[in-house]
């Protein structure tokens, strides 16, 4: 989403609301204030297994095309494409907050060219199911380790995460990394994003600035349609793999009044943070790229890609 210019006349609040709302919120929070936010259901929660079987991979047909798999007693949509590489990694599309494996369709077929390449559906997203309760990442993480166990099997990946879907990505390899063999983050929401907000926009602030930080506070504390709760957090080492960090070049979070700026240097300051996972990370500029990197620039998206491929099955 990129920020709209007005074409109606109003008032300066509804002009600046028409302009930031969207496209800030979905940068900034990445989950997407036009989703919708949900509440937490804390008894549905108790219910839910997250160690129950995921589907058994002994004998099942590789996917191809769209599928509805069983992970941890839930139906997650699944999308694979390509052949095998021999000794190469399956890559493993993550979506960002507030859309589905469909949002990424396009980069999936062009990688699927040269890899195999999965992506789903998260709980709560695209044609997944929904969550029965709250979610944290360890649970998001549970489901992911279902959805690989599926597509993957014992093959190397490369999870190549867009925003919210960059985050769990990045979050899951350190504690995965005899699976996961490289990272592509994509404009992937900082490690210390809620904490970014609070200091970027202060409590005191009024109007459009106000109503963005209420609202960006309220869906990291879980109040988004995957129910996840998106905790701060330390950036801790995925191991000696390659890591690409990709990030906007287009300063459109400045379109906030005031605060703006300093939402882009603490943006800026968070892909650089992301660069802790691995000694062998490398951060780039999107130069003509909004929040959708793979989207407005999908050719650097690509090269990224293939890029840390390439490394990982040189590994």
């Amino acid at each position: 989403m990129r920020v709209a210019l007005a074409a109606a006349a109003g008032s300066l609040e509804d002009l600046m609301l028409a302009k930031i709302r969207t496209p800030v919120a979905a940068a900034l929070c990445c989950i997407g204030l036009g989703a919708g936010v949900a509440g937490c259901d804390g008894d549905a929660m108790e219910k839910w297994d997250p160690f129950a079987a995921s589907t058994p991979t002994s004998g099942a047909a590789p996917i191809s095309g769209t599928e509805k798999i069983t992970v941890a007693g839930r139906s997650v949509n699944v999308s694979c494409s390509g052949e095998p590489v021999e000794g190469g990694p399956v890559v493993v599309l993550m979506h960002g907050g507030g859309d589905g494996l469909d949002k990424m369709a396009s980069l999936q077929k062009t990688l699927s060219g040269r890899h195999r390449v999965c992506s789903y559906d998260r709980l709560g997203a695209g044609a997944s199911d929904q969550p029965e309760g709250p979610q944290d990442l360890a649970g998001s993480g549970r489901i992911l380790t279902g959805v690989l166990d599926r597509v993957a099997g014992k093959a190397p990946v490369v999870l190549a995460g867009h925003s919210l879907g960059g985050l769990i990505a990045a979050r899951y390899a350190p504690d995965h990394q005899d699976r996961i063999k490289g990272l592509v983050l994509l404009d992937a929401t900082p490690p210390t994003m809620m904490n970014d907000i609070e200091k970027a926009i202060p409590e005191s602030a009024k109007g459009p600035a106000a109503e963005l930080r209420a609202q960006n506070l309220a869906i990291f504390q879980g109040q988004n349609p995957e129910k996840l709760v998106i905790a701060d957090g330390a950036v801790r080492s995925a191991g000696d793999i390659p890591v690409e960090v990709v990030r906007h070049g287009k300063p459109y979070l400045e379109a906030l009044p005031e605060y703006g700026p300093r939402l882009e240097r603490a943006w800026a300051a968070g892909q650089r943070k992301w660069l802790a996972l691995s000694g062998r990370s490398r951060l780039s500029t999107a130069a003509d790229s909004g929040h959708y990197i793979y989207v407005d620039q999908p050719g650097v998206a690509v090269q990224a890609v293939e890029r840390v491929t390439g490394q990982a099955q040189g590994r």
